[in-house]
Parts: C-alpha cells; sequence; structure tokens
C-alpha cells in the first residue's frame, strides 16, 4: 500500500516569496480578489494566480507553468465559447485589481476545480489559496451537492492551506438556532 503524504512542518511553502492561487467564478462579488491582494500584500507572496475552471471542459494535458490544454466534454459543442469567458473574466481583474501591488496571472483550467487548483499550485509552488464561500442565488446548494465543496475537496487532497472569504453570511440572531 502506497502511503499519501501528508500535510506536516517540512512540506509548508512559506507566503513570503511564494504565490497564491485563487478561484474566480463567474459574477463572484470583487472580494475575493480583493482579499487574495490584500493577503498577499501583507504576507509578501509573490504573486496571485487567478484560475477560473470550466467543469464543462477536460483536461488533455497539464503543463509546468499551470496551464492546461483543455476540450469541451460535448465534443459537438462550440468550443469559441472559453475564450470569451477568459477575456472577460482578464479585463474584469484588470479593472478591480489595477496594475498596481503584487503582480499577478490568470489560467483558465478545466475539470474538477479542487484537482485542477492543487496542479496549478504544485506546478507553480504555491503557499496556499484563497477561494470564496459558495457562490449565492438560486440552485447553489444543488450545484454544491452535485459537485461537491471546494473547500472541502481542497482541504481533503492537498496540503496547502486555503482561506475562505465568505460571501453570504448568516445572521445568527434572525435565524432560529439563536
Amino acid at each position: 500500500m502506497t502511503r499519501v503524504p501528508q500535510p506536516a512542518v517540512e512540506r509548508m511553502v512559506p507566503l513570503a516569496g511564494h504565490p497564491l492561487v485563487v478561484e474566480i467564478e463567474l459574477g463572484q462579488p470583487e472580494l475575493v480578489a480583493l482579499t487574495a491582494a490584500m493577503w498577499a500584500t501583507a504576507s509578501g507572496a509573490s504573486a496571485l494566480y487567478f484560475a477560473f475552471v470550466d467543469p464543462g471542459r477536460y483536461t488533455l494535458e497539464e503543463y509546468p507553468d499551470g496551464t492546461v490544454l483543455h476540450r469541451p466534454i460535448d465534443p459537438d459543442g462550440v468550443d469559441e465559447g472559453w475564450q470569451e469567458t477568459q477575456a472577460h473574466v482578464e479585463a474584469h481583474l484588470r479593472e478591480v485589481l489595477g496594475t498596481d501591488g503584487v503582480p499577478w496571472e490568470f489560467r483558465y483550467l478545466a475539470g474538477r476545480a479542487d484537482r485542477a487548483l492543487t496542479h496549478l499550485a504544485r506546478a507553480v509552488d504555491a503557499a496556499g489559496f484563497v477561494v470564496g464561500t459558495r457562490a449565492p442565488g438560486p440552485g447553489a446548494k444543488v450545484r454544491e451537492v452535485l459537485e461537491g465543496s471546494l473547500v472541502a475537496g481542497l482541504s481533503h487532497h492537498q496540503h496547502r492551506p486555503v482561506l475562505v472569504v465568505p460571501l453570504e453570511v448568516v445572521d445568527w440572531k434572525a435565524s432560529h438556532w439563536s
């Protein structure tokens, strides 16, 4: 039986001088990107790698710089939509982050988010991840049940810490739990 490497002090990657990987979703509040930039600046991280993971595509090949060659799951589907999404996300990040501060790059990934982000983190020797909580809105809980929780997937399948940015909070006073 092969022993799976476990989190350990000797596997820690220092924040200073190493990048952070940031998961981005369409329509996600700017709070995730801005929080990642703030944490990167405060910790001395060398860069931010923003990544959008397209579950409608699969990875054919992973490259050493964290990019991937990908194809649509539906071979009869139109294959240009991803390029528009990539351009849209990059333009939005430029608008939100500007050119000052911590350098950043964008990666368009494919497949399961936890696996794709883990590959990127290994490729760029990232110190950790920044992700938002489940996207609010109709169907979000159903999507999480079907696709799984990204935070749980990252927390259980790799050794880097995960910083979770709350996007919607529960008012404990107004809830039935109070």
